[in-house]
């Protein structure tokens, strides 16, 4: 009978899980390889805040402390639109009501940490990094934080490590499909600071995006008044992260492409070259499961962050896991059998609508016929909820497979260009025309 299991990392994916796991009555032994967050000693080295949306806070209600985070986090109810010219262009992401929210993601990786400190069959290590991992026997060992090495055995280990996992790193020794596609952009995160008074400069209810085709900044707020900013930029060419190696060229750069944010931005140029630029990439890989060791999270399916779904992904992770204990009555070969088989599909389509949003947060937002074709897709959402979702409410505000989702996105934009080619915006509010039409389409 499984008694113990060893989850190697302890970032967002693993502290939620443990959690989950020692409700369960399970030994849990977590390892993570970075120091311990709550000491002030941890570098994290990634986006200080994340979007928080329904997949996610279902997650942190399964764990008890969904309310608490949204009091702390900041509600984005759309998209706030920059142009070159400093104007400004509102599409909200749903209805009245629907919002995703801007979280710390030190803050939640804290409060998960705390949590899991109050199970006393939750046992944590720090500095701790992963040398080895035999799948079959459920071997571990680590180098501790002295220098020396330390063998843990378990029932069942779960590769929580994310990206760049030591765990998966071991499943490659054998049979396994692996692939990790690189994009020819990076990111800088920059800084929005709060006012004199230490208001916001900008709504702080939208994610504030300065669309430029081939590059973008976006903005999300944080509680104390200020926004971190992220430049997505290609790493080289003409205009580039290679080009922008002097004060001179990123202030130039950033008054022709970005001039309302710069007045907010005092400290540009000291966080352009202080901060590291990060990659952006996509990893696949199959079997999630290889004898006694399953990979979850990151581990198993990185992705680029234009949805915003990294993190959601991560938790609906650790709800079907959770979920699965009860239905497979512990049996955990027929437990992992059936996560992989479940969210193996899943995550290949939440990464491939990633990269589907990135060309459209970067080429498209700012466009007067994508806003118009946003206005209408607002419309049939609000005229005929109970026929039209949108693929960004469907991902979003909803807890529907990735995969639905990923194809009913199609099927959307079939439909969206049969009303715009057909010049049928004056019969949308005509239910007798309008239904069947939609029914035929999204069919």
């Amino acid at each position: 009978m499984t008694k113990k299991i060893t989850l190697v990392g302890g970032g967002l994916s693993g502290g939620l899980l443990s959690v989950f796991l020692a409700r369960r009555g399970y030994e849990v032994f977590v390892y993570e390889r970075r120091a311990d967050m709550r000491s002030g000693r941890y570098e994290g080295g990634r986006s200080i805040n994340l979007a928080l949306s329904n997949r996610g806070i279902r997650g942190l209600e399964k764990a008890g402390i969904a309310k608490e985070i949204l009091d702390i986090g900041i509600p984005m109810t759309g998209r706030m639109m920059h142009s070159r010219e400093g104007n400004l262009a509102y599409q909200p992401y749903g209805k009245d009501g629907q919002a995703i929210y801007s979280v710390s993601r030190g803050g939640l990786n804290i409060r998960l940490l705390q949590l899991a400190d109050a199970f006393p069959n939750i046992h944590m290590f720090f500095d701790y990094r992963c040398t080895y991992c035999d799948p079959e026997t459920g071997i571990t060992r680590y180098i501790t934080p002295e220098g020396n090495e330390v063998e843990d055995k378990a029932d069942i280990v779960i590769g929580t490590d994310g990206a760049f996992s030591a765990v998966r790193e071991a499943f490659m020794r054998g049979r396994f499909n692996f692939s990790q596609t690189f994009e020819n952009h990076g990111y800088k995160e920059l800084e929005i600071t709060a006012d004199e008074l230490g208001n916001f400069r900008l709504n702080k209810n939208a994610l504030h995006i300065w669309p430029r085709s081939s590059y973008m900044m976006i903005a999300l707020p944080n509680p104390g008044g200020n926004f971190t900013c992220t430049l997505f930029l290609a790493w080289e060419g003409e205009t580039s992260f290679d080009t922008l190696n002097s004060s001179e060229a990123v202030k130039a750069f950033f008054n022709r492409e970005f001039a309302d944010a710069v007045p907010m931005m005092p400290g540009l140029t000291d966080d352009f070259f202080g901060n590291p630029t990060g990659t952006l990439a996509t990893f696949r890989c199959y079997p999630w499961v290889k004898g006694n060791a399953a990979l979850l999270g990151d581990s198993a399916h990185a992705i680029v962050p234009f949805y915003g779904q990294g993190m959601n992904c991560c938790f609906e992770d650790c709800i079907v896991l959770d979920e699965l204990i009860d239905e497979c009555d512990h049996n955990w070969q027929e437990i992992l059998k059936r996560y992989q088989e479940s969210r193996k599909p899943n995550a290949d389509a939440i990464a491939a609508l990633a990269l589907q949003n990135f060309r459209e947060m970067r080429d498209l937002v700012g466009s007067e016929a994508f806003l118009h074709r946003k206005h209408i897709e607002h419309d049939l959402t609000e005229l005929y909820p109970h026929l039209f979702k949108s693929q960004y409410e469907l991902v979003t505000f909803h807890t529907t497979p990735y995969e639905y989702a990923l194809k009913m996105g199609a099927k959307n934009d079939r439909l969206l260009d049969a009303i715009i080619d057909g010049k049928l915006e004056d019969k949308m509010g005509d239910q007798s025309y309008m239904e069947p039409l939609i029914k035929e389409m999204l069919a």
